[in-house]
């Protein structure tokens, strides 16, 4: 007997890539199970599979920086609680210091559906019932006709796994000037934001106040760094500069909308504009600046 949940849950997170650097993803997750009736003659509950998974889902992978641990680009050691990791990519070297819930770390030379799948499957074959004997998953980007961004942030000030200063996104927008939609500008934040690390103005320091792994080589020519305290600990990045853009506030998707409006606003005088800002998949926020038409 089969069962079967379409969007069961959104799994957004970020993920280490050699070419393209720190990518920020959002995939939905669709699940297969293969098993024999319980008591109830239900392979597994509804309200059972749902909880079961996605709290599995979220307590591995979602809002983790994804590590190909057998990637030869990546080095990383662990003190106790505490990761340190190294990764040499094409756009630039990048180096973290966090605590270890921040990481996911995947066995793999690479990050992809069906590296993370395996992954998945394994946590979550120990998390389900006897009965149920197969576990298929399926993750898939949200299919979107319009442009979008993927972007890494962290969020000192949440109290939930956001404050986690590696975790991102796969975020359309949508951008109307003076109410008609304005496409030109949804371009123009896809080219700005792609493959982006969105770091908070006061969270920079001097990369040498860092306290990263031994073999880090770099200086505030070539790297912004980033370090802030939050309720899950200390945790510490360094970024070459290229791929970052630094935001005179927090990284809320609220903030990010209204960021968006105003400097669309700044570049047009005399021209309204309406963002609408997603934070991964389905929900988001909307902000407008500048005078309305008459």
């Amino acid at each position: 007997m089969q069962l079967f949940v379409k969007d069961l849950t959104v799994l957004d997170f970020s993920y280490l890539c050699p070419e393209r650097g720190m990518v920020g993803e959002s995939w939905i997750v669709d699940v297969l199970l293969d098993g024999g009736l319980d008591e109830q003659n239900m392979v597994l509950d509804f309200a059972k599979v749902k909880r079961t998974i996605k709290q599995t889902i979220d307590a591995v992978a979602d809002h983790r920086l994804l590590v190909p641990t057998a990637c030869n680009q990546i080095r990383w050691q662990q003190q106790g609680d505490r990761v340190w990791m190294d990764f040499d990519s094409q756009v630039g070297d990048m180096h973290l210091a966090c605590p270890s819930q921040a990481f996911a770390l995947v066995p793999s030379e690479v990050i992809d559906t069906e590296s993370v799948t395996r992954f998945l499957q394994k946590a979550l074959r120990e998390a389900l019932p006897e009965n149920v004997e197969g576990i298929q998953l399926t993750l898939r980007n949200e299919q979107l006709d319009t442009p979008y961004y993927h972007y890494s942030h962290g969020l000192k000030k949440h109290d939930g796994n956001c404050q986690r200063i590696a975790h991102g996104h796969r975020s359309p927008v949508q951008v109307f000037e003076n109410g008609m939609a304005a496409p030109k500008w949804d371009e123009y934040w896809a080219r700005r934001w792609h493959d982006i690390y969105l770091g908070t103005e006061e969270d920079l320091v001097s990369v040498s106040e860092l306290s990263l792994s031994a073999q880090t080589r770099i200086n505030d020519e070539s790297h912004w760094g980033f370090c802030y305290q939050a309720p899950q600990g200390e945790f510490q990045l360094a970024m070459p500069k290229g791929s970052c853009d630094i935001i005179p506030h927090d990284t809320t998707v609220e903030l990010l909308a209204e960021f968006m409006a105003k400097s669309l606003a700044e570049k047009v005088p005399g021209s309204h504009f309406r963002v609408i800002a997603y934070e991964g998949i389905g929900k988001g926020a909307i902000a407008s600046a500048g005078p309305l038409p008459e």
